[in-house]
């Protein structure tokens, strides 16, 4: 019985591997790029990319165009993504969600179930009032031109379908990604 728990708890909440913890990513969204970091030490930097039209911030509800501030891992990789590839955070955070809860954007069970697959390094659920679905991907198909010349996610991090294959050398579930 333990077994078949394990395994679905496994197949349903996608359990984040532990990444080499040296490597973490720093998103800078005033700049406008990512670095490449092993513990303080710069390895990579990946420039022009862009974020939520909304800017970066306080994530609010879901639809806001914002993207998230705060500290998140690596919770899973799509490499037949739309956007070419894409590497999902572990949003919303045990932090967004305990901000939420206080001001009233979730319940408590929301809480609970964001919390409970933190504390088993799963992903949380995407479907809350939060959004989900946020992450590092390229452009797959879309307009160069749109992407130099403005930010245009939904609170997600893009960049071109080359900078994300240059990126996923460094990234593996796991890896942390601190978004300032």
């Amino acid at each position: 019985m333990l077994r078949i728990f394990l395994f679905l708890f496994c197949v349903c909440f996608s359990i984040i591997t532990s990444a080499d913890e040296n490597i973490w990513l720093l998103i800078d969204t005033t700049a406008l790029k990512i670095e490449v970091k092993k513990g303080e030490k710069t390895l990579d930097t990946i420039n022009d990319i862009a974020i939520g039209r909304g800017g970066a911030g306080i994530k609010t509800h879901r639809g806001d165009n914002i993207t998230p501030h705060g500290e998140y891992r690596i919770g899973w990789i799509g490499e037949r993504s739309s956007f070419h590839r894409f590497f999902g955070l572990n949003y919303p955070s045990a932090e967004n969600a305990e901000l939420a809860l206080h001001k009233g954007l979730i319940d408590k069970y929301t809480y609970k179930r964001i919390v409970e697959a933190h504390r088993y390094h799963a992903v949380p659920p995407q479907n809350t009032a939060l959004g989900g679905q946020i992450g590092i991907h390229g452009l797959g198909r879309a307009d160069a031109k749109i992407h130099k010349s403005m930010n245009w996610t939904h609170g997600c991090i893009a960049m071109t379908n080359s900078q994300i294959d240059h990126l996923s050398q460094w990234v593996e579930p796991g890896t942390l990604v601190k978004i300032k």
